[in-house]
């Protein structure tokens, strides 16, 4: 549907899929994979990706002549006041203003966040004016609590981060999505097409996916394919499924049939 717009905050968005910058072997590859994808939204983890020193490679000479927008993300910080001092440094940088929070508090094995360093860090970035999206966990209480701290979108994770595992527990993005009015943005874990397809079909308000795409065996053709799947699930959920019943029930009317072997 080409006019389907995903709006966050004040910026709209004829796509519904964000992409990762992480894990490509090179930016051309990530250029050509974020093109296939159709993505209009690309995350930069500043703390591992140059968008500020123009001396050095730059990710986002590899994007100025499109429309696809850099989202910088505050991937590697721990505490609110790391993330609240780098988004500040990267704005006088670059002057970009969106913005994806993410503070982590497990940073050995499962990466989930810190959600009270993060609601702290959204106050604070909010006061300062950023228009910010932000990775939390599947719980429609904090997701409310980042909405009314002045979050544009809210991202709970499918699983954890890099896993692949798809989404987990469902009825918690439902949840999410009844406990607030500003987007869902499935983020962390999204594996495959399918799993991108089932989360747009629920309800989500749109997929962010990196290494699914980044570590297929062919990113391009894979980014191809998230591409369809948003696209596939969006529809799915606006044209509304079938009701479940738990026996059969004959595709076509039983009235007026033809008895054969009958005169």
């Amino acid at each position: 549907m080409s006019n389907d717009i995903l709006r966050v905050g004040d910026i709209d968005f004829s796509s519904r899929l964000i992409v990762g910058s992480g894990k490509y072997p090179d930016f051309q590859t990530t250029r050509d994979a974020t093109i296939a994808s159709g993505s209009k939204l690309i995350t930069v983890a500043v703390r591992r990706v140059n968008i500020t020193n123009p001396n050095e490679e730059n990710l986002m000479d590899y994007f100025k002549d499109t429309d696809i927008k850099l989202l910088p993300n505050s991937a590697g910080c721990t505490t609110a006041e790391d993330a609240i001092t780098l988004f500040r440094m990267v704005r006088e940088a670059t002057g970009l203003n969106l913005i994806k929070l993410e503070v982590i508090g497990d940073t050995a094995k499962t990466l989930y966040p810190d959600v009270m360093e993060t609601l702290k860090a959204c106050e604070v970035l909010a006061k300062d004016g950023f228009n910010i999206m932000t990775y939390t966990n599947d719980d429609p209480i904090m997701a409310k609590r980042l909405e009314d701290a002045g979050s544009s979108a809210v991202m709970p994770l499918a699983s954890p981060i890099g896993s692949g595992l798809g989404i987990q527990n469902r009825y918690n993005v439902l949840f999410i999505k009844e406990a607030v009015n500003v987007p869902v943005i499935v983020d962390a874990g999204i594996g495959c097409a399918s799993d991108a397809a089932i989360a747009m079909e629920i309800g989500a308000d749109g997929i962010l996916t990196n290494t699914a795409i980044a570590q297929a065996n062919n990113p391009i053709l894979m980014a191809e394919a998230m591409k369809h799947a948003v696209l596939a699930g969006r529809n799915s959920f606006l044209a509304g499924r079938i009701a479940k019943k738990p026996f059969a029930t004959a595709s076509s009317p039983t009235e007026g049939l033809v008895e054969f072997g009958q005169k």
